[in-house]
Parts: C-alpha cells; sequence; structure tokens
C-alpha cells in the first residue's frame, strides 16, 4: 500500500536519518517540493509570524517546533491558503504556487476537529476512499495499521481524542496530494503510542510523501523528523537538521530542548 509497509524492529529515532539519506541527497540538487520565503501575517496590531522562511524537500519530514502560540497553526493555515498572508511567497518546485492551486498539492489535517460527526467510522474513511479512487485493500491496511479496527462501528462524535486523532491520520494518507501537513499529530496519545504513530509516520514519508508537522512536544519532534524549524513568537529562531543545530549553539550532544532554549 501507499506510503505504509510493515513494521520494522529497529526504532525510529535510531534509524531514520540512515534510511532516509540516499532519498534526500537525490533531490539535494532539485528544487525544493516547497519554499516558504517572508511569509507574514497580523492581526491589527498584534503579530502573528513575520517573516518566515524556509524550504521542505521531497520525502522528508520537517517539524515546526514551538510552544503553543508560537505560530505554528497560523503558519499552517498560510501555506494551505486558509488565510491570506499580508507579504511573503509559497512556491513549489520553484514555480510559485496560487492559493487556489494548493488544495491540489497539499492535504491538511487540522488539529481538534471531527470531520462528519454524526457519521460512522466506516463510512466516513469508504467516502473518501471512494473520492480518491482508493482500494479496498488500501483502507483495509490503513485500519490495520493505526488499529482502527474496534472502532469502525462508532460515529465519529464518540470516539475519543485519540482514536478522533487515528481517523484524521487514515484520511490523510487516504489522500494522494504529496505533500502533507498536520497539525500536532500526536495530541491525544500516550508515550508508546505516540511511538507506534511515529513510526507509521516515518514509513509513509519513507514512500515519497513529503511530511510538514506542527509539534510543540521537543522530544516527539525529534523522534520523527529529519529537520526542524524553530519558532518563538511569530519568528524563526533556527532551522536545520539536529546536527546542523548543535553545530550551531557549539554543543554536540544538544538535545532539540537544549538547543530551543539556547536559541529563544
Amino acid at each position: 500500500m501507499d506510503g505504509i509497509a510493515k513494521s520494522t524492529s529497529r526504532p525510529v529515532d535510531s534509524a531514520h536519518a540512515e534510511s532516509h539519506a540516499g532519498l534526500l541527497a537525490s533531490v539535494a540538487e532539485s528544487p525544493p517540493l516547497l519554499s516558504v520565503t517572508g511569509l507574514s501575517k497580523r492581526y491589527d496590531d498584534q503579530i502573528a509570524v513575520t517573516d518566515i522562511s524556509f524550504t521542505v524537500s521531497a520525502g522528508e519530514v520537517v517539524g515546526l517546533i514551538g510552544p503553543n502560540g508560537a505560530g505554528k497553526t497560523t503558519l499552517l493555515e498560510l501555506i494551505t491558503g486558509l488565510l491570506p498572508a499580508d507579504a511573503g511567497a509559497i512556491e513549489r518546485y520553484g514555480v510559485p504556487l496560487a492559493q487556489r492551486h494548493r488544495r491540489e498539492a497539499i492535504f491538511y489535517l487540522p488539529d481538534g476537529i471531527r470531520p462528519y460527526e454524526e457519521q460512522r467510522v466506516a463510512h466516513v474513511l469508504a467516502f473518501f476512499a471512494d473520492v480518491y479512487r482508493r482500494p479496498s485493500i488500501h483502507i483495509a491496511e490503513i485500519i490495520a495499521v493505526l488499529g482502527l479496527d474496534a472502532s469502525l462501528n462508532k460515529r465519529v462524535r464518540s470516539l475519543s481524542k485519540g482514536y478522533a486523532r487515528r481517523l484524521m491520520l487514515a484520511l490523510g494518507f487516504l489522500a494522494p496530494q504529496p505533500l502533507l501537513l498536520m497539525d500536532e499529530p500526536f495530541d491525544g496519545f500516550d508515550l508508546r503510542q505516540t511511538r507506534d504513530i511515529a513510526q507509521v509516520l516515518r514509513r509513509n514519508a519513507q514512500s515519497g510523501r513529503t511530511l510538514v508537522l506542527a509539534i510543540h512536544q521537543l522530544s516527539d519532534a525529534e523522534r520523527v523528523c529529519d529537520r526542524f524549524v524553530l519558532l518563538s513568537e511569530g519568528r524563526v529562531r533556527g532551522a536545520g537538521t539536529l546536527g546542523e543545530l548543535r553545530a550551531h549553539v557549539g554543543k554536540p550532544t544538544a538535545s532539540l530542548e537544549d538547543i530551543f532554549l539556547a536559541l529563544t
């Protein structure tokens, strides 16, 4: 199935950089899948984000990292075109990506929503699979890998927070757009569940899907992401791989938390 494979025994946080090295090297000379340049948004006299710039290469997982209020959700909504930007540009492979065309390239999973609340989970999955012309075996594999079997006959409104998030992830995996944006993908999961979902996301990326994840828990971000964009008070405070960020702050063994505190 596209984007989801059987689990391996290797832990995600020790293997994902190695497994992605060849893929990322192959696209290093190409224009990035997504370029964000000088993106800014304000509400009256309050700055939401200002002069945000970063790139995302095909097949990698990029984390937008910062506490609540850092501007992560606003940034995602600007990238997807849900909000108009005051300034800045969005490009795909070096070509401007007009706001009206972004839904063709980007699928966005917001935090805290429950689509079709009165419908049963199985019906929602079948509807999305029909819209995107996905075969039944594809649905079955997504259900299995996300552990949705026991929830298929439940109505969406009755799902726990964690299972509602699993359903949203399933819809994202059914969507065909090459770039998947998620706001707080681990919200509602305990430690073990977070690790399992991180593995699922890594395997989805290893198939060639590109992920941009807004995450406020630094340990979760360090586990799943190839590169990081550190945000605080609506500004980029640092960007790069963990190794690059460690070199930037001069701390070769620093955790992402240590780096974030040093830069903010």
